[in-house]
């Protein structure tokens, strides 16, 4: 029988050799490269998550463009203010009109996912949004209208940017909101069975600056759920979903300022 070197038969030098190609890697050759693959992971995590902040400020911008143009014409026209005031129908279709499509967009997650019927679902969410808004506008003189615009602007400008670069997880506030919730519905109930007596003023302030304060933590809270770099994030196939919540955030938070500083036509 041939003996390979050093008096090994050959065929045992060829399955040592086999036997040696078939050992399972060392951990170093395992996690080879798996650093570098983590890294462009989170690159490209990043940018999607940047296409996605962006997709929802860019339709977002398109709302309160909307808004602002439905409430300036509702304000400052005065046959228009005239005849939404006369009509209150008006006013009850397009709330329908908002409660039917919120229900859609938040509680059928297929649906606001499914292009493009969530963007026209979104489009008739904010024009009766937009016509609500300017309804309730309708009964407060134009300067406060404007002041409170001006109010809403900085103070969305002002959490946007906090919200963006502060350290500090609003995501994981939960109880305080959920706590400024319960005494604001409270609030709502009282005001609901003292306003048939009489109205009182100082409640009904304070019912709008808890609101106000609310509004402005909900506007941090959902920032950060779409920066997706704190406690809780929101899904980058979730746009819709995302801009609806910052849309509502800040027109609740322009209702509430209006109720707090604003003056009623003469």
């Amino acid at each position: 029988m041939s003996k390979g070197k050093q008096g090994v038969p050959a065929s045992g030098v060829q399955g040592a050799k086999e036997a040696e190609n078939e050992l399972p890697p060392t951990y170093q050759e395992a996690v080879e490269g798996y650093e570098e693959m983590q890294v462009q992971f989170s690159l490209d995590d990043k940018a999607v998550r940047r296409i996605f902040i962006r997709k929802v400020y860019a339709i977002l911008l398109i709302q309160l463009l909307v808004t602002v143009a439905i409430v300036s014409l509702f304000t400052f026209c005065g046959p228009v203010r005239f005849y939404i005031q006369t009509h209150p129908g008006l006013y009850m279709g397009s709330y329908l009109t908002f409660f039917a499509t919120y229900i859609a967009l938040t509680c059928c997650g297929d649906l606001r996912r499914r292009y493009p019927m969530n963007l026209v679902l979104l489009c008739i969410f904010t024009l009766s949004m937009a016509s609500m808004m300017g309804f309730m506008s309708s009964f407060y003189n134009t300067k406060s209208v404007v002041l409170c615009l001006g109010i809403t602007a900085i103070v969305c400008l002002s959490v946007t940017l906090f919200s963006f670069h502060s350290k500090f997880d609003f995501t994981s506030c939960q109880g305080v909101m959920l706590a400024l919730c319960v005494v604001m519905l409270l609030c709502a109930i009282t005001l609901s069975i003292v306003v048939p007596f009489g109205y009182v003023p100082w409640l009904h302030a304070v019912y709008a600056v808890i609101g106000a304060i609310l509004f402005t933590l909900f506007l941090a809270f959902d920032t950060q759920l779409l920066l997706g770099n704190k406690r809780y994030a929101i899904s980058p196939e979730e746009y819709v979903f995302a801009t609806l919540n910052l849309y509502l955030d800040i027109v609740y938070l322009f209702s509430f300022l209006l109720q707090c500083v604003g003056g009623g036509r003469e």
